[in-house]
């Protein structure tokens, strides 16, 4: 795969996360009344995180907001708390990455500017998809803890006869929506990452070494430059030292007319 595709594969994960996340959030349907032992009810509830729903067999809905915050319980606020915290990192994390995406040119940025925004965008979805997970998933844990508590509530009493008749609440279509924008944000922020690798600019291995040639052991020719080696000028030095030598050797040994002087 290539650079240009993986980037724009992260990028429409990321949206489609990034959208399914808002719809999960919004949704009402969070928590539904579980119709197991009682198929056949009047009225049909079901909760969200900002208000909960009541439904009658006519086709008459009534919602009513959560008027408070401080009576609300501590896990319902936090699920509000990650599911904002991830729709605001994907929104800004939307926003770099669409000034680093290869086929957008602004001014003179270049690739290794653009290699940082997608590494950056590509943190940011990761971390809003592990925001969105975590959130269903705390809210699918206390659904679980209150069902096995109504369950066992129901069943109380002498021979084991049912006395009374609790509401019991199943997962909703909300819980399975934010488990796949939360794990489609996460793999566009991985798919952001694994782009920025091919955006970075390649370097060369290539090191230069400045040779620094005295004037006798440089030629020049018509061709171009050329330094001798080592071993070429050390040669050159033998002889001349040779040469100058066998001069005052032969000096010595031939006499000239101012000896008999």
């Amino acid at each position: 795969m290539s650079t240009t595709t993986c980037q724009a594969v992260g990028f429409l994960l990321s949206i489609l996360g990034l959208a399914g996340c808002i719809a999960a959030t919004v949704m009402d349907t969070w928590s539904t009344q579980d119709l197991y032992d009682n198929p056949v009810t009047a009225v049909f509830q079901y909760e969200g995180l900002w208000r909960s729903c009541v439904q009658q067999s006519s086709g008459f809905t009534e919602c009513r907001p959560y008027f408070t915050i401080l009576g609300l319980p501590a896990m319902l606020q936090a699920v509000r708390a990650l599911m904002i915290v991830g729709i605001v990192l994907s929104v800004i994390g939307l926003l770099v990455a669409i000034f680093a995406l290869k086929c957008i040119r602004i001014g003179n940025m270049d690739d290794s500017a653009k290699a940082k925004m997608t590494l950056t965008s590509g943190i940011m979805f990761i971390i809003s998809g592990l925001c969105a997970i975590a959130g269903v998933s705390v809210f699918a844990n206390m659904l679980v803890t209150n069902f096995w508590m109504s369950t066992a509530n129901m069943y109380t009493g002498m021979g084991g006869m049912v006395q009374t008749v609790q509401t019991r609440y199943t997962f909703g279509a909300a819980l399975f929506v934010g488990w796949v924008a939360g794990g489609l944000t996460l793999i566009g922020g991985a798919l952001m990452c694994i782009a920025c690798r091919g955006l970075e600019p390649e370097e060369t291995n290539y090191k230069a070494v400045s040779y620094h040639a005295s004037g006798h052991n440089v030629a020049y020719r018509p061709g171009g430059f050329k330094a001798s080696t080592v071993f070429e000028s050390n040669t050159k030095n033998k002889k001349i030292y040779d040469a100058g030598a066998r001069t005052e050797d032969e000096g010595q040994s031939h006499p000239s007319k101012y000896d008999y002087v």
